[in-house]
């Protein structure tokens, strides 16, 4: 889910090919293939696969058409065979009347994108929380980091260390009060986390990771976002295995203005080498999402079930 950038940042041609070519350097020295098509859905690497009960979509994707059309939106997903999806929002209604559209569609809403208070608010909180419970969510996932507003369509985000490791706090007890609900507290990525701040030479990310509490907070990876922002997810991954249960698995093509969204398999990330070093793959969920989808939705969704069930890494 992208809040205020359904259109990417271009990005400089020159930094664009630098990014993949460190990329293919990292996969050389880890012994990783990197040469075949991100088209390749197997890659000849292996025999691992996402189970198809761990296959979900994000909901943000089909936002327009949930708007004009809820149950015939949900048939359509149900019918394309999905049983899990991220919702972004109950399309206008109660929690209640969407945890039954979702019913009468045989889908589970496993995960959520729903934002903690800024400044933090328990209360607040806690009704966003009795939301999740009524959709029966297992995750409840924070969409974006600290934010000071907008321009020209795009997020202005924090800028300090200082303002990063306040933001952590704020998860902690989100997360905390979470737990005693019985959810999960995820937090996903856009990508300004990667992006330098004033005041250390620390990024969000890393004050993310070492300021909130594993047993409190996890994080829902989008790729998409994080290979945007020149990090490999590679990288990042291997080195937080146990903090990460969700990916959000969302492509890029080149344009002539820079990068831009595409459907999952059809672009230039190479999801196979990155779920190659993913610890137990079966027991996260990975979640298409195409923010700018539109009216072909639908078809993002079968091109990413497709491309999801097929895959071998």
């Amino acid at each position: 889910m992208c809040i205020g950038c359904d259109t990417p940042t271009p990005v400089s041609r020159r930094g664009f090919l630098g990014a993949a070519a460190g990329v293919a350097g990292v996969a050389a020295a880890a012994g990783i293939g990197a040469g075949s098509p991100a088209l390749a859905a197997d890659g000849g690497r292996g025999r691992n696969r996402i189970p198809v009960d761990q296959i979900s979509i994000q909901l943000y994707t089909l936002r327009d058409l949930l708007t004009a059309d809820l149950d015939g939106t949900l048939a359509g997903l149900h019918g394309l065979g999905f049983t899990k999806v991220e919702h972004a929002g109950f399309a206008g209604r109660t929690a209640a009347d969407f945890k039954r559209a979702l019913d009468r569609h045989r889908l589970w809403s496993s995960s959520g994108h729903q934002a903690i208070p800024q400044p933090f608010d328990a209360a607040a909180w806690q009704r966003t929380l009795a939301d999740a419970r009524t959709i029966g969510q297992r995750y409840i996932v924070n969409p974006v980091g600290p934010i000071k507003g907008f321009q020209n369509g795009q997020i202005l985000s924090a800028t300090t260390g200082v303002e990063w490791a306040a933001f952590a706090a704020d998860l902690n007890k989100a997360g905390a009060l979470a737990r005693k609900a019985g959810l999960r507290l995820g937090y996903h990525n856009h990508y300004f986390e990667f992006y330098p701040l004033t005041d250390t030479p620390l990024v969000g990310c890393d004050i993310l990771l070492a300021e909130t509490d594993p047993e409190l907070v996890h994080f829902e990876i989008d790729l998409y976002w994080a290979w945007y922002a020149h990090r490999d997810p590679v990288q990042l991954i291997a080195a937080n295995q146990h903090r990460i249960r969700q990916f959000h698995v969302k492509d890029m093509t080149w344009t002539a203005t820079g990068g831009a969204f595409t459907d999952p398999g059809r672009g230039i990330i190479d999801f196979a080498r990155i779920f190659a070093v993913v610890d137990h793959p079966e027991d996260h969920e990975y979640t298409i999402e195409r923010d700018d989808a539109g009216a072909a939705a639908l078809t993002t969704a079968r091109v990413g079930h497709d491309f999801l069930r097929s895959i071998r890494f």
